[in-house]
């Protein structure tokens, strides 16, 4: 049964993840009645005569034409078609249904002044599946990504029905509704805020904590193949550092190998570990760490109106205020901070790897061959993770620094929100490509071990998930294809 989320205080980042993986949103009725009153407000700025961004003046650098009444309807329509600009592929559907389930949410804190029709509209098209085709490129913040929502709206554009491409009057038309004609303001808070970026942080959050799970059971696999001492996860040494996250990849260790007989037959045998084994705790558990924290500000981004104008009162008192909460530094900085801890978590997995296949530290067979010399094993695999380890520290590069200068000096500091989001999406998705190689070359190692010792119940119990899914490698088949069942076995679930 489809999960049901209800909007009525702020949403949690994990609501916007489930509603891009396919729950269903729907409006309290505190929330449905707050959309409603804000829209009075709205009225009755207009009614008054009482100048208001993008309510009765144009937008950007033109923020001093004043619209009268009459043409208010045809500036928001205006506002929707000409942000529509944006090119390229488009954004994946749990990706647009982020964004879509991240808009929603900010209406419903009541100080933007969309009709909640419109809001109702957007309901709809979520929970129908009828998602619109956003491109994915050309914006420096939100913009055009959210336009293209809009498009649809206005029975304009195109949507994904999860088979084929519809237009978006006849996506409207399945749903019994007529594009809407959009009233003063619509446009703008259609197009406004950081619910883009706010969308696409909550996707990753939610996949980057997948895979720092599985990145804990990649590396106790590897460290039970390779390690020696079988102390060095221990709680005591551990908790002389402070951190939560390392002490939380510990305990997960520490459950993975506890009573391994395979780590029992090595010990002694080295001083310490090298550093790619010994560290995971220390790796991992600071990237937990920064995750913990890129969740906090994601929380209070969702917490907040990141519509510019907001605004409040009553219709007999309206207020609108024009301020800068559209502006996503924060998460920016925080979508930032995210793609190198997960950048990390890649990189140590990537030198695990090479100790896997490097006969010269591994003890195993050589590239983790049977026959080497006529097969070559992994050693090109480890070239594969290690050409994704380096793009990632390309995509790693701040965004929020980006800057630029736009809409004629009136908008000249960008901090570049969305595509920080954007490439912290496409780190996890390498570095989930990374993992699912480790996984592999792991299960490998244990198919070639020397002595037939027995593994950790553990770390038996998902070596046999791993080959249940891929058999053992011996050069017979293109690899990328294991690749791909291994991904789709963390994509299924938790370790």
């Amino acid at each position: 049964m489809t999960e049901t989320i209800t909007l009525d205080g702020p949403a949690d980042w994990t609501d916007i993840a489930a509603a891009a993986n396919g729950a269903r949103l729907t409006l309290s009725d505190a929330a449905r009645e707050r959309i409603v009153k804000a829209r009075a407000v709205v009225e009755a700025l207009v009614d008054r005569g009482i100048r208001g961004y993008g309510i009765n003046t144009g937008v950007g650098a033109l923020c001093d034409v004043i619209i009268d009444r009459e043409n208010q309807q045809a500036l928001s329509r205006n506002i929707v078609l000409s942000h529509a600009c944006g090119v390229g592929e488009p954004l994946g559907r749990a990706e647009a249904r982020a964004v879509m389930a991240a808009q929603i949410a900010n209406f419903a804190h009541g100080y933007s002044g969309v009709r909640v029709e419109t809001v109702e509209a957007l309901l709809a098209l979520l929970n129908a599946g009828l998602i619109p085709n956003i491109p994915s490129r050309g914006s420096v913040g939100y913009l055009t990504h959210a336009a293209s929502i809009g498009l649809v709206l206005i029975g304009r554009g195109t949507v994904n029905d999860g088979r084929e491409i519809v237009p978006g009057a006849e996506a409207l038309r399945r749903l019994g509704l007529q594009p809407l004609a959009l009233q003063a303001k619509e446009g703008l808070s259609l197009v406004n805020g950081t619910p883009c970026a706010t969308g696409l942080a909550a996707l990753a959050l939610s996949r980057t904590q997948s895979l720092f799970a599985w990145a804990d059971a990649a590396a106790a696999l590897t460290y039970e193949n390779l390690g020696s001492q079988a102390n060095t996860f221990a709680a005591g040494p551990l908790a002389l550092r402070h951190s939560p996250g390392l002490q939380a990849v510990g305990k997960t260790l520490r459950d993975f190998l506890a009573d391994s007989p395979m780590l029992k037959a090595s010990a002694g045998t080295r001083t310490q570990d090298p550093l790619s084994l010994r560290a995971v705790p220390h790796v991992h558990g600071a990237a937990r760490d920064a995750f913990e924290h890129v969740a906090e500000v994601v929380n209070r981004e969702l917490a907040s109106v990141t519509d510019n104008p907001a605004v409040s009162g009553t219709p007999e008192a309206p207020e609108v205020h024009s301020q800068a909460h559209a502006v996503g530094a924060a998460l920016g900085l925080a979508m930032d901070s995210l793609a190198v801890a997960v950048a990390e978590v890649a990189a140590i997995s990537e030198r695990r790897i090479d100790r896997l296949v490097n006969p010269l530290v591994s003890g195993l067979p050589a590239f983790l061959a049977g026959d080497g010399g006529v097969s070559s094993g992994y050693m090109i695999a480890q070239y594969t993770a290690a050409a994704l380890s380096a793009e990632n520290r390309r995509l790693a590069a701040p965004a929020s620094l980006d800057g630029g200068i736009t809409s004629a000096l009136q908008e000249d500091i960008l901090t570049h929100a969305t595509p920080a989001a954007f490439k912290a999406l496409a780190i996890v998705d390498n570095l989930e490509r990374i993992l699912a190689i480790e996984l592999l070359a792991a299960a490998q190692a244990y198919d070639l071990q020397p002595r037939s010792t027995a593994k950790a119940k553990r770390t038996e119990t998902l070596y046999r998930r791993i080959r249940t899914a891929v058999p053992h490698y011996a050069d017979d088949r293109p690899m990328n294809e294991d690749f791909e069942h291994m991904r789709h076995v963390i994509q299924e679930g938790t370790p």
